[in-house]
């Protein structure tokens, strides 16, 4: 199990009664005393994780190419606009094993996911056997963005509720463990990061209009993400949220959270199928 810092990932887990839109509870600059507290350090201790997490992904992605059934990972990252949900897959998953490696940013639904079960598109791209999958936005849009913007009725968002809970307590079943995050930025701190996109030519393709107007919505979307978190959070599939108003920390905390669930679920390395010291024979031969 991961020790390091002490107290950080106990204190990442998410809290009954979470209140966003007050900080009371997680501010997005909270912090750990005992944690990393520049980015100097944070990256340090980046750099110490880097080979365990490259080594335990390896060990699944192995297994899975043997043909066992290897445990599989499923990173669900949300958060409003600009929250670092890209610079996770960058800086944390590009620590992995492309190879085994999903990763799916799910949009607005097409004409064919909207016929059917809001869930289907998302059963389509779970991870296969010993892959680590990440979700760059997820199932949660469906409770989030529809209330919101009243896409879908209150009776509908409690069905939706209830169906997520029973969908992620059956990902155990299929031996896939689920890491969800929820990216906690301020509003200052997402105004400074819009400024810059705009500021910048080479952070345009990062924009969009549509920024600005769900900023407009920044309270309704506080509430939608705690009703959320608090409806959905669950032993089997537990709430972490992360504080993001800094880059560092947030993909600090999310290699943390990864390793520790690697650290939980790993696998031997596959045996050979083959006799080992005929090949190192065969292999002399050769020479």
């Amino acid at each position: 199990m991961s020790t390091y810092p002490a107290n950080l990932l106990e204190a990442l887990r998410a809290e009954p009664g979470l209140k966003l839109s007050q900080r009371a509870t997680k501010d997005p600059g909270w912090w750990p005393d005992d944690a990393p507290q520049n980015k100097k350090a944070a990256q340090q201790r980046m750099e110490e994780i880097a080979q365990p997490l490259s080594d335990l992904q390896e060990r699944l992605f192995a297994a899975s190419v043997q043909g066992q059934a290897a445990p599989s990972v499923l990173l669900v990252l949300q958060g409003m606009d600009t929250s670092g949900k890209g610079g996770i897959v960058r800086h944390v998953m590009g620590m992995l094993d492309p190879q085994g490696v999903e990763h799916h940013a799910f949009k607005a639904p097409t004409p064919e996911e909207s016929a059917h079960d809001f869930l289907w598109r998302i059963t389509k791209r779970l991870p296969g056997r010993g892959m680590v999958g990440v979700f760059d936005r997820s199932h949660y849009e469906d409770v989030l963005i529809a209330r919101v913007k009243q896409l879908a009725s209150p009776d509908i968002l409690d069905s939706r509720y209830m169906k997520i809970v029973d969908f992620e307590k059956q990902l155990a079943q299929q031996n896939i463990h689920p890491i969800k995050v929820m990216l906690h930025i301020s509003k200052e701190e997402q105004y400074e990061r819009l400024a810059e996109r705009l500021e910048r030519p080479d952070k345009h393709w990062k924009y969009s209009p549509g920024d600005i107007d769900d900023r407009l919505l920044w309270e309704d979307y506080q509430q939608a993400y705690e009703i959320a978190i608090n409806r959905t959070d669950n032993s089997a599939a537990p709430w972490q949220v992360v504080p993001a108003d800094q880059k560092w920390r947030a993909r600090l905390c999310v290699a943390e959270l990864l390793l520790d669930t690697l650290q939980q679920i790993t696998v031997p390395w596959p045996a050979a199928d083959f006799d080992v010291a005929a090949e190192k024979a065969r292999l002399e031969a050769t020479r």
